[in-house]
């Protein structure tokens, strides 16, 4: 019997010119923390009468895979699931290259995602799988992770071999939630505890009527950019621009390695009025779920600075 097997998973993943089609060569070895991917078709009970009070056989409903992958935000392979969000980014610069990614492109990237685990030996391919959301949390500390939510539409039979072939592997080291900033209009926010962004595609399920009972595809909705932090309430600052109405600059979001770097910025970020409760002796909380606009522009530009030129 083998033990600690999840510990030896392995996770591929590669960018399909055709949808839903998995390609025969390109897959780069990612890290990854955890994951939930996994096709699902429920049974519907059956509902015919004359036959006793046993009942029949249920039928099978239709197949779905969504899920998360958890990732780290690192300095080589999380670019790889920026292109994912966002699509392809505008990339300058001779190393390390300023790669440039915008939200709200008409179409996005889809993926076949093998994950399996050597000692079994298995492994499937999630095939078709586009990113709808991707979620991090920012601490003073600990291990800066990014949860990724895809919409697959289907997943292969588990096999004894892997179908990625030769691989190419992206793995560095990790950004600190020590290194992680907020900064309004180019200076930084301070009293903040704790930070939550979350970005989503808005993805909708193409449902058409299919022999195998999968979706045919997704198509991008209204992006959706939101971000949630706590801060300790010690200027009437934010306070006024949420009463007030007026909008905020958010212009860098984000850590830095050496020189290497991953920055978001939501240039216009409406605060809401919050409540400022008195719960003891401790400093006074306020929590901010703000939420950003793109009225003028994009909600969310992404900016990467890596040692990586191709994605």
């Amino acid at each position: 019997m083998a033990f600690g097997m999840g510990i030896n998973s392995v996770l591929h993943a590669v960018t399909e010119t055709t949808y839903g089609v998995t390609p025969a060569s390109g897959f780069l070895k990612l890290p990854f923390v955890s994951h939930t991917m996994g096709e699902e078709r429920p049974l519907i009970e059956d509902d015919l009468l004359g036959f006793g009070r046993e009942g029949l056989d249920p039928t099978y409903d239709v197949a779905t895979n969504d899920g998360d992958i958890v990732v780290p935000i690192d300095v080589f392979a999380f670019v790889y699931w920026l292109k994912a969000m966002f699509g392809a980014p505008v990339t300058t610069g001779a190393g390390p290259y300023t790669h440039v990614f915008e939200s709200g492109k008409a179409s996005l990237p889809s993926h076949s995602i093998e994950i399996g685990n050597p000692d079994v030996p298995a492994f499937s391919v999630h095939y078709g799988a586009v990113l709808n959301q991707m979620r991090i949390g920012m601490a003073r500390s600990g291990l800066l992770n990014a949860s990724l939510s895809f919409i697959a539409q289907g997943e292969s039979q588990n096999s004894t071999t892997s179908v990625a072939g030769v691989v190419g592997t992206r793995q560095g080291p990790r950004f600190a939630q020590a290194s992680g900033v907020i900064k309004r209009d180019g200076v930084a926010l301070g009293n903040i505890v704790s930070a939550d962004i979350a970005i989503s595609n808005g993805l909708d399920k193409v449902e058409v009527i299919r022999e195998d009972g999968r979706i045919g595809g997704v198509v991008p909705g209204v992006v959706q950019a939101a971000i949630r932090f706590t801060a300790r309430f010690s200027s009437l600052d934010l306070l006024s621009a949420a009463t007030s109405g007026t909008p905020i600059n958010l212009d860098e979001v984000g850590w830095v390695r050496g020189p290497h770097a991953i920055k978001f910025a939501f240039p216009k970020v409406f605060l809401p009025r919050v409540k400022r409760p008195v719960s003891g002796p401790g400093g006074i909380m306020a929590e901010f779920n703000c939420q950003a606009s793109g009225a003028e522009g994009h909600k969310v530009i992404c900016t990467a600075l890596s040692s990586i030129q191709n994605i």
